[in-house]
């Protein structure tokens, strides 16, 4: 029997949720619900499912769902279709407030459901070609810039765009921040449009993150430091590269894995997880982490 699953929200990044569904195995997009009723219309009649103005219409004839709604909505939706017995993948940032997330945490344990949420860098072929190359880091330097495009706007920077990397340095380091600086300025929004931060970790290691809105073109770059070696990611042309000593020079390895579409891998490890009972590679616990660091270094820049 297909797993039915909803999409909650398909504007920019919704309508991808909804398309990869429609195409995956064992799965069955059953409903999409969109409060702009041109567009909910338009991806249900394009994907063969059902269309509903409001939510809580779709949920009987779900298994799961995929909410891609606007971050201050997560909570909310979030803990209903909880409370209906639905497994849950929410977009990143999780919610708004630790306080939120540790609800959505309680109430999935409560209710015995798959909360995941979607860092779905995590899913990027470049980072996981990485993952073997990264031993014992001392230093990790992350770049994530973008032009301003207009949405996403709702939130600071550092939800929207740093806490990615927050979330990966957290799973590459594993260790517990001990000290956070952090500088940053509202430019275009009354909210923090470029942040720099500084963490440094119980361990020893530190970490340097960047994020902005407000560039002319678009990187997503991460660089980890170890002993006698370093690791380069290029998050968008899916390249790793490694560095290391020979001789009385440098040389470099280059890695190029198959290049997979990360959102399509992050909702197949969703149903995987729905269909096993597994618990996701970035539950609500950790993506309460990455959110208390991001909501601290944006702490930080407000009270300049």
């Amino acid at each position: 029997m297909p797993l039915r699953i909803g999409v909650i929200g398909v504007g920019y990044l919704g309508r991808h949720h909804a398309r990869i569904y429609s195409e995956l195995e064992g799965v069955s997009l059953a409903a999409v619900a969109d409060a702009d009723q041109s567009r909910g219309k338009e991806i249900a009649e394009q994907y063969g499912c059902k269309y509903f103005p409001s939510y809580p219409e779709l949920l009987p004839l779900c298994d799961a769902v995929s909410i891609v709604t606007p971050t201050t909505t997560h909570h909310a939706v979030a803990i209903e279709c909880l409370a209906a017995g639905k497994d849950v993948l929410v977009e990143k940032p999780i919610t708004v407030t630790i306080e939120e997330a540790d609800d959505l945490i309680e109430e999935a344990k409560k209710r015995a459901r798959i909360l995941q949420v979607g860092h779905l860098e995590r899913y990027n072929p470049g980072l996981l070609a990485a993952a073997g190359m990264i031993q014992k880091p001392h230093f990790v330097e992350s770049e994530r810039i973008s032009p301003f495009l207009g949405r996403g706007t709702d939130v600071d920077v550092t939800l929207d765009l740093m806490i990615h990397d927050i979330d990966i340095v957290l799973s590459i380091i594993q260790s517990e921040p001990v000290e956070i600086r952090a500088i940053g300025e509202r430019v275009l929004t009354d909210k923090v449009d470029v942040a720099k931060a500084w963490i440094e970790f119980e361990n020893g290691c530190k970490a340097l993150i960047t994020a902005s809105r407000l560039a002319q073109e678009k990187l997503r770059r991460l660089r980890v430091f170890q002993r006698d070696s370093f690791v380069s990611v290029d998050y968008q042309n899916h390249e790793v590269r490694r560095y290391y000593k020979e001789g009385s020079g440098i040389a470099c390895d280059v890695a190029n894995p198959e290049k997979k579409e990360p959102l399509k891998e992050e909702l197949k490890d969703f149903v995987q997880c729905v269909r096993t009972r597994s618990r996701p590679k970035v539950s609500g616990v950790e993506a309460r982490d990455a959110l208390r660091i991001a909501l601290r270094i944006t702490e930080m820049v407000d009270v300049r």
